[in-house]
């Protein structure tokens, strides 16, 4: 529906609160996912501290009565956008009666920001706390009753956002990467001091290349066009998720893009999850695959993360299975820790 026809069909009075909620209504449905007849959905938009401009989707229960809810920021995998599972997630947990905020990171989706396809330890941090800044200013929200649910690489950029922006009452995460110890070391740690120096000499030489050409260069491809000759599990693993009408969407750069050459860079010296000890007394959940590639990021805070913390192993679960498989995803589970642990407002504490 164009924007005009909106305008006849509906109250210019109508026009005028949504557009001052930032929201965008005459935009079709454009999700990897059925839409829920038990929500209302809004695409919205706002400001990172970078003046950075995200772009979102906000869900909310439609029998969700006058008193201010509790809500959730939800962001991951790291490539994908939130018409993927992140939206899969948040329209879910609106059905459940939180309001819920899906977003895409800052240089990705319908998100601002350049160039495109990059990322930052820092700025997917800060967007986070930008998702919350967002959150605590609508009228349905009690904006001391605010979680985050980070899957994937925003799992580690989730309990990064945690770690230092106190409103964050409570975290779960699903399928939790390491960003910065991934690109860092390697999976499974498995990074030579020798080829990380290699690699730096690589990323470093590429700047030089950058600056001269004014630009930056984009990297590989994330995921090949065909599965023809690949030998890698993780990689079919991935392909049958974001290439395939499972998950694909065109503004995934997972599905059908590439980061920029030097993406790399900032998350070679910066560990995200250093201060993971901090979130303490807030809760966090980690939720992880029996047979994840992935699944010792997630042991691996547990170990380190102070109480209160759980962590839930899904039998028969992959990484990927818990980006959108209904029946794999502890969703009663997600419910009931925010449930209990956003039920009282911290003013009331």
């Amino acid at each position: 529906m164009k924007i005009h026809q909106f305008i006849q069909k509906f109250s210019i009075i109508g026009v005028l609160m949504c557009l001052g909620m930032g929201c965008l209504p005459w935009e079709t449905w454009d999700k990897t996912f059925p839409r829920s007849e038990k929500v209302e959905h809004k695409k919205v938009q706002f400001m990172n501290r970078y003046g950075i401009k995200l772009k979102g989707d906000l869900y909310l229960p439609k029998n969700r009565g006058s008193e201010p809810l509790a809500a959730l920021a939800i962001s991951g995998p790291f490539g994908a956008v939130k018409e993927q599972s992140s939206g899969l997630y948040a329209q879910t947990m609106a059905e459940k009666g939180f309001v819920t905020l899906a977003f895409d990171p800052s240089f990705t989706g319908e998100s601002g920001g350049e160039p495109r396809n990059t990322a930052s330890p820092d700025i997917n941090t800060e967007d986070f706390s930008a998702a919350v800044d967002y959150l605590s200013l609508l009228t349905t929200v009690d904006r001391h009753r605010i979680g985050i649910i980070g899957i994937c690489g925003f799992g580690g950029m989730g309990l990064n956002a945690a770690a230092v922006d106190k409103r964050i009452r409570a975290v779960v995460t699903t399928s939790m990467y390491d960003m910065s110890r991934v690109l860092a070391k390697g999976l499974n740690d498995s990074l030579t001091k020798e080829g990380r120096s290699a690699l730096l000499e690589a990323l470093s030489e590429q700047r030089s290349v950058d600056a001269k050409n004014g630009k930056p260069a984009p990297g590989p491809r994330i995921l090949p066009e065909t599965l023809e000759g690949n030998t890698s599990p993780i990689t079919e693993e991935f392909f049958q998720y974001y290439r395939t009408e499972r998950g694909f969407h065109k503004n995934s750069p997972n599905s059908n893009g590439s980061w920029t050459a030097t993406t790399l860079f900032s998350f070679m010296n910066m560990p995200l999850l250093t201060y993971v000890k901090e979130i303490s007394p807030r809760p966090v959940l980690l939720i992880a695959g029996d047979s994840a590639h992935s699944r010792y990021f997630s042991e691996d805070v547990f170990k380190e993360a102070n109480e209160p913390k759980e962590l839930i192993i899904v039998p028969n679960a992959n990484h990927v299975d818990l980006y959108d498989k209904m029946d794999k995803i502890p969703f009663d589970t997600i419910d009931s820790f925010f449930k209990e642990n956003l039920k009282v407002s911290i003013k009331e504490k």
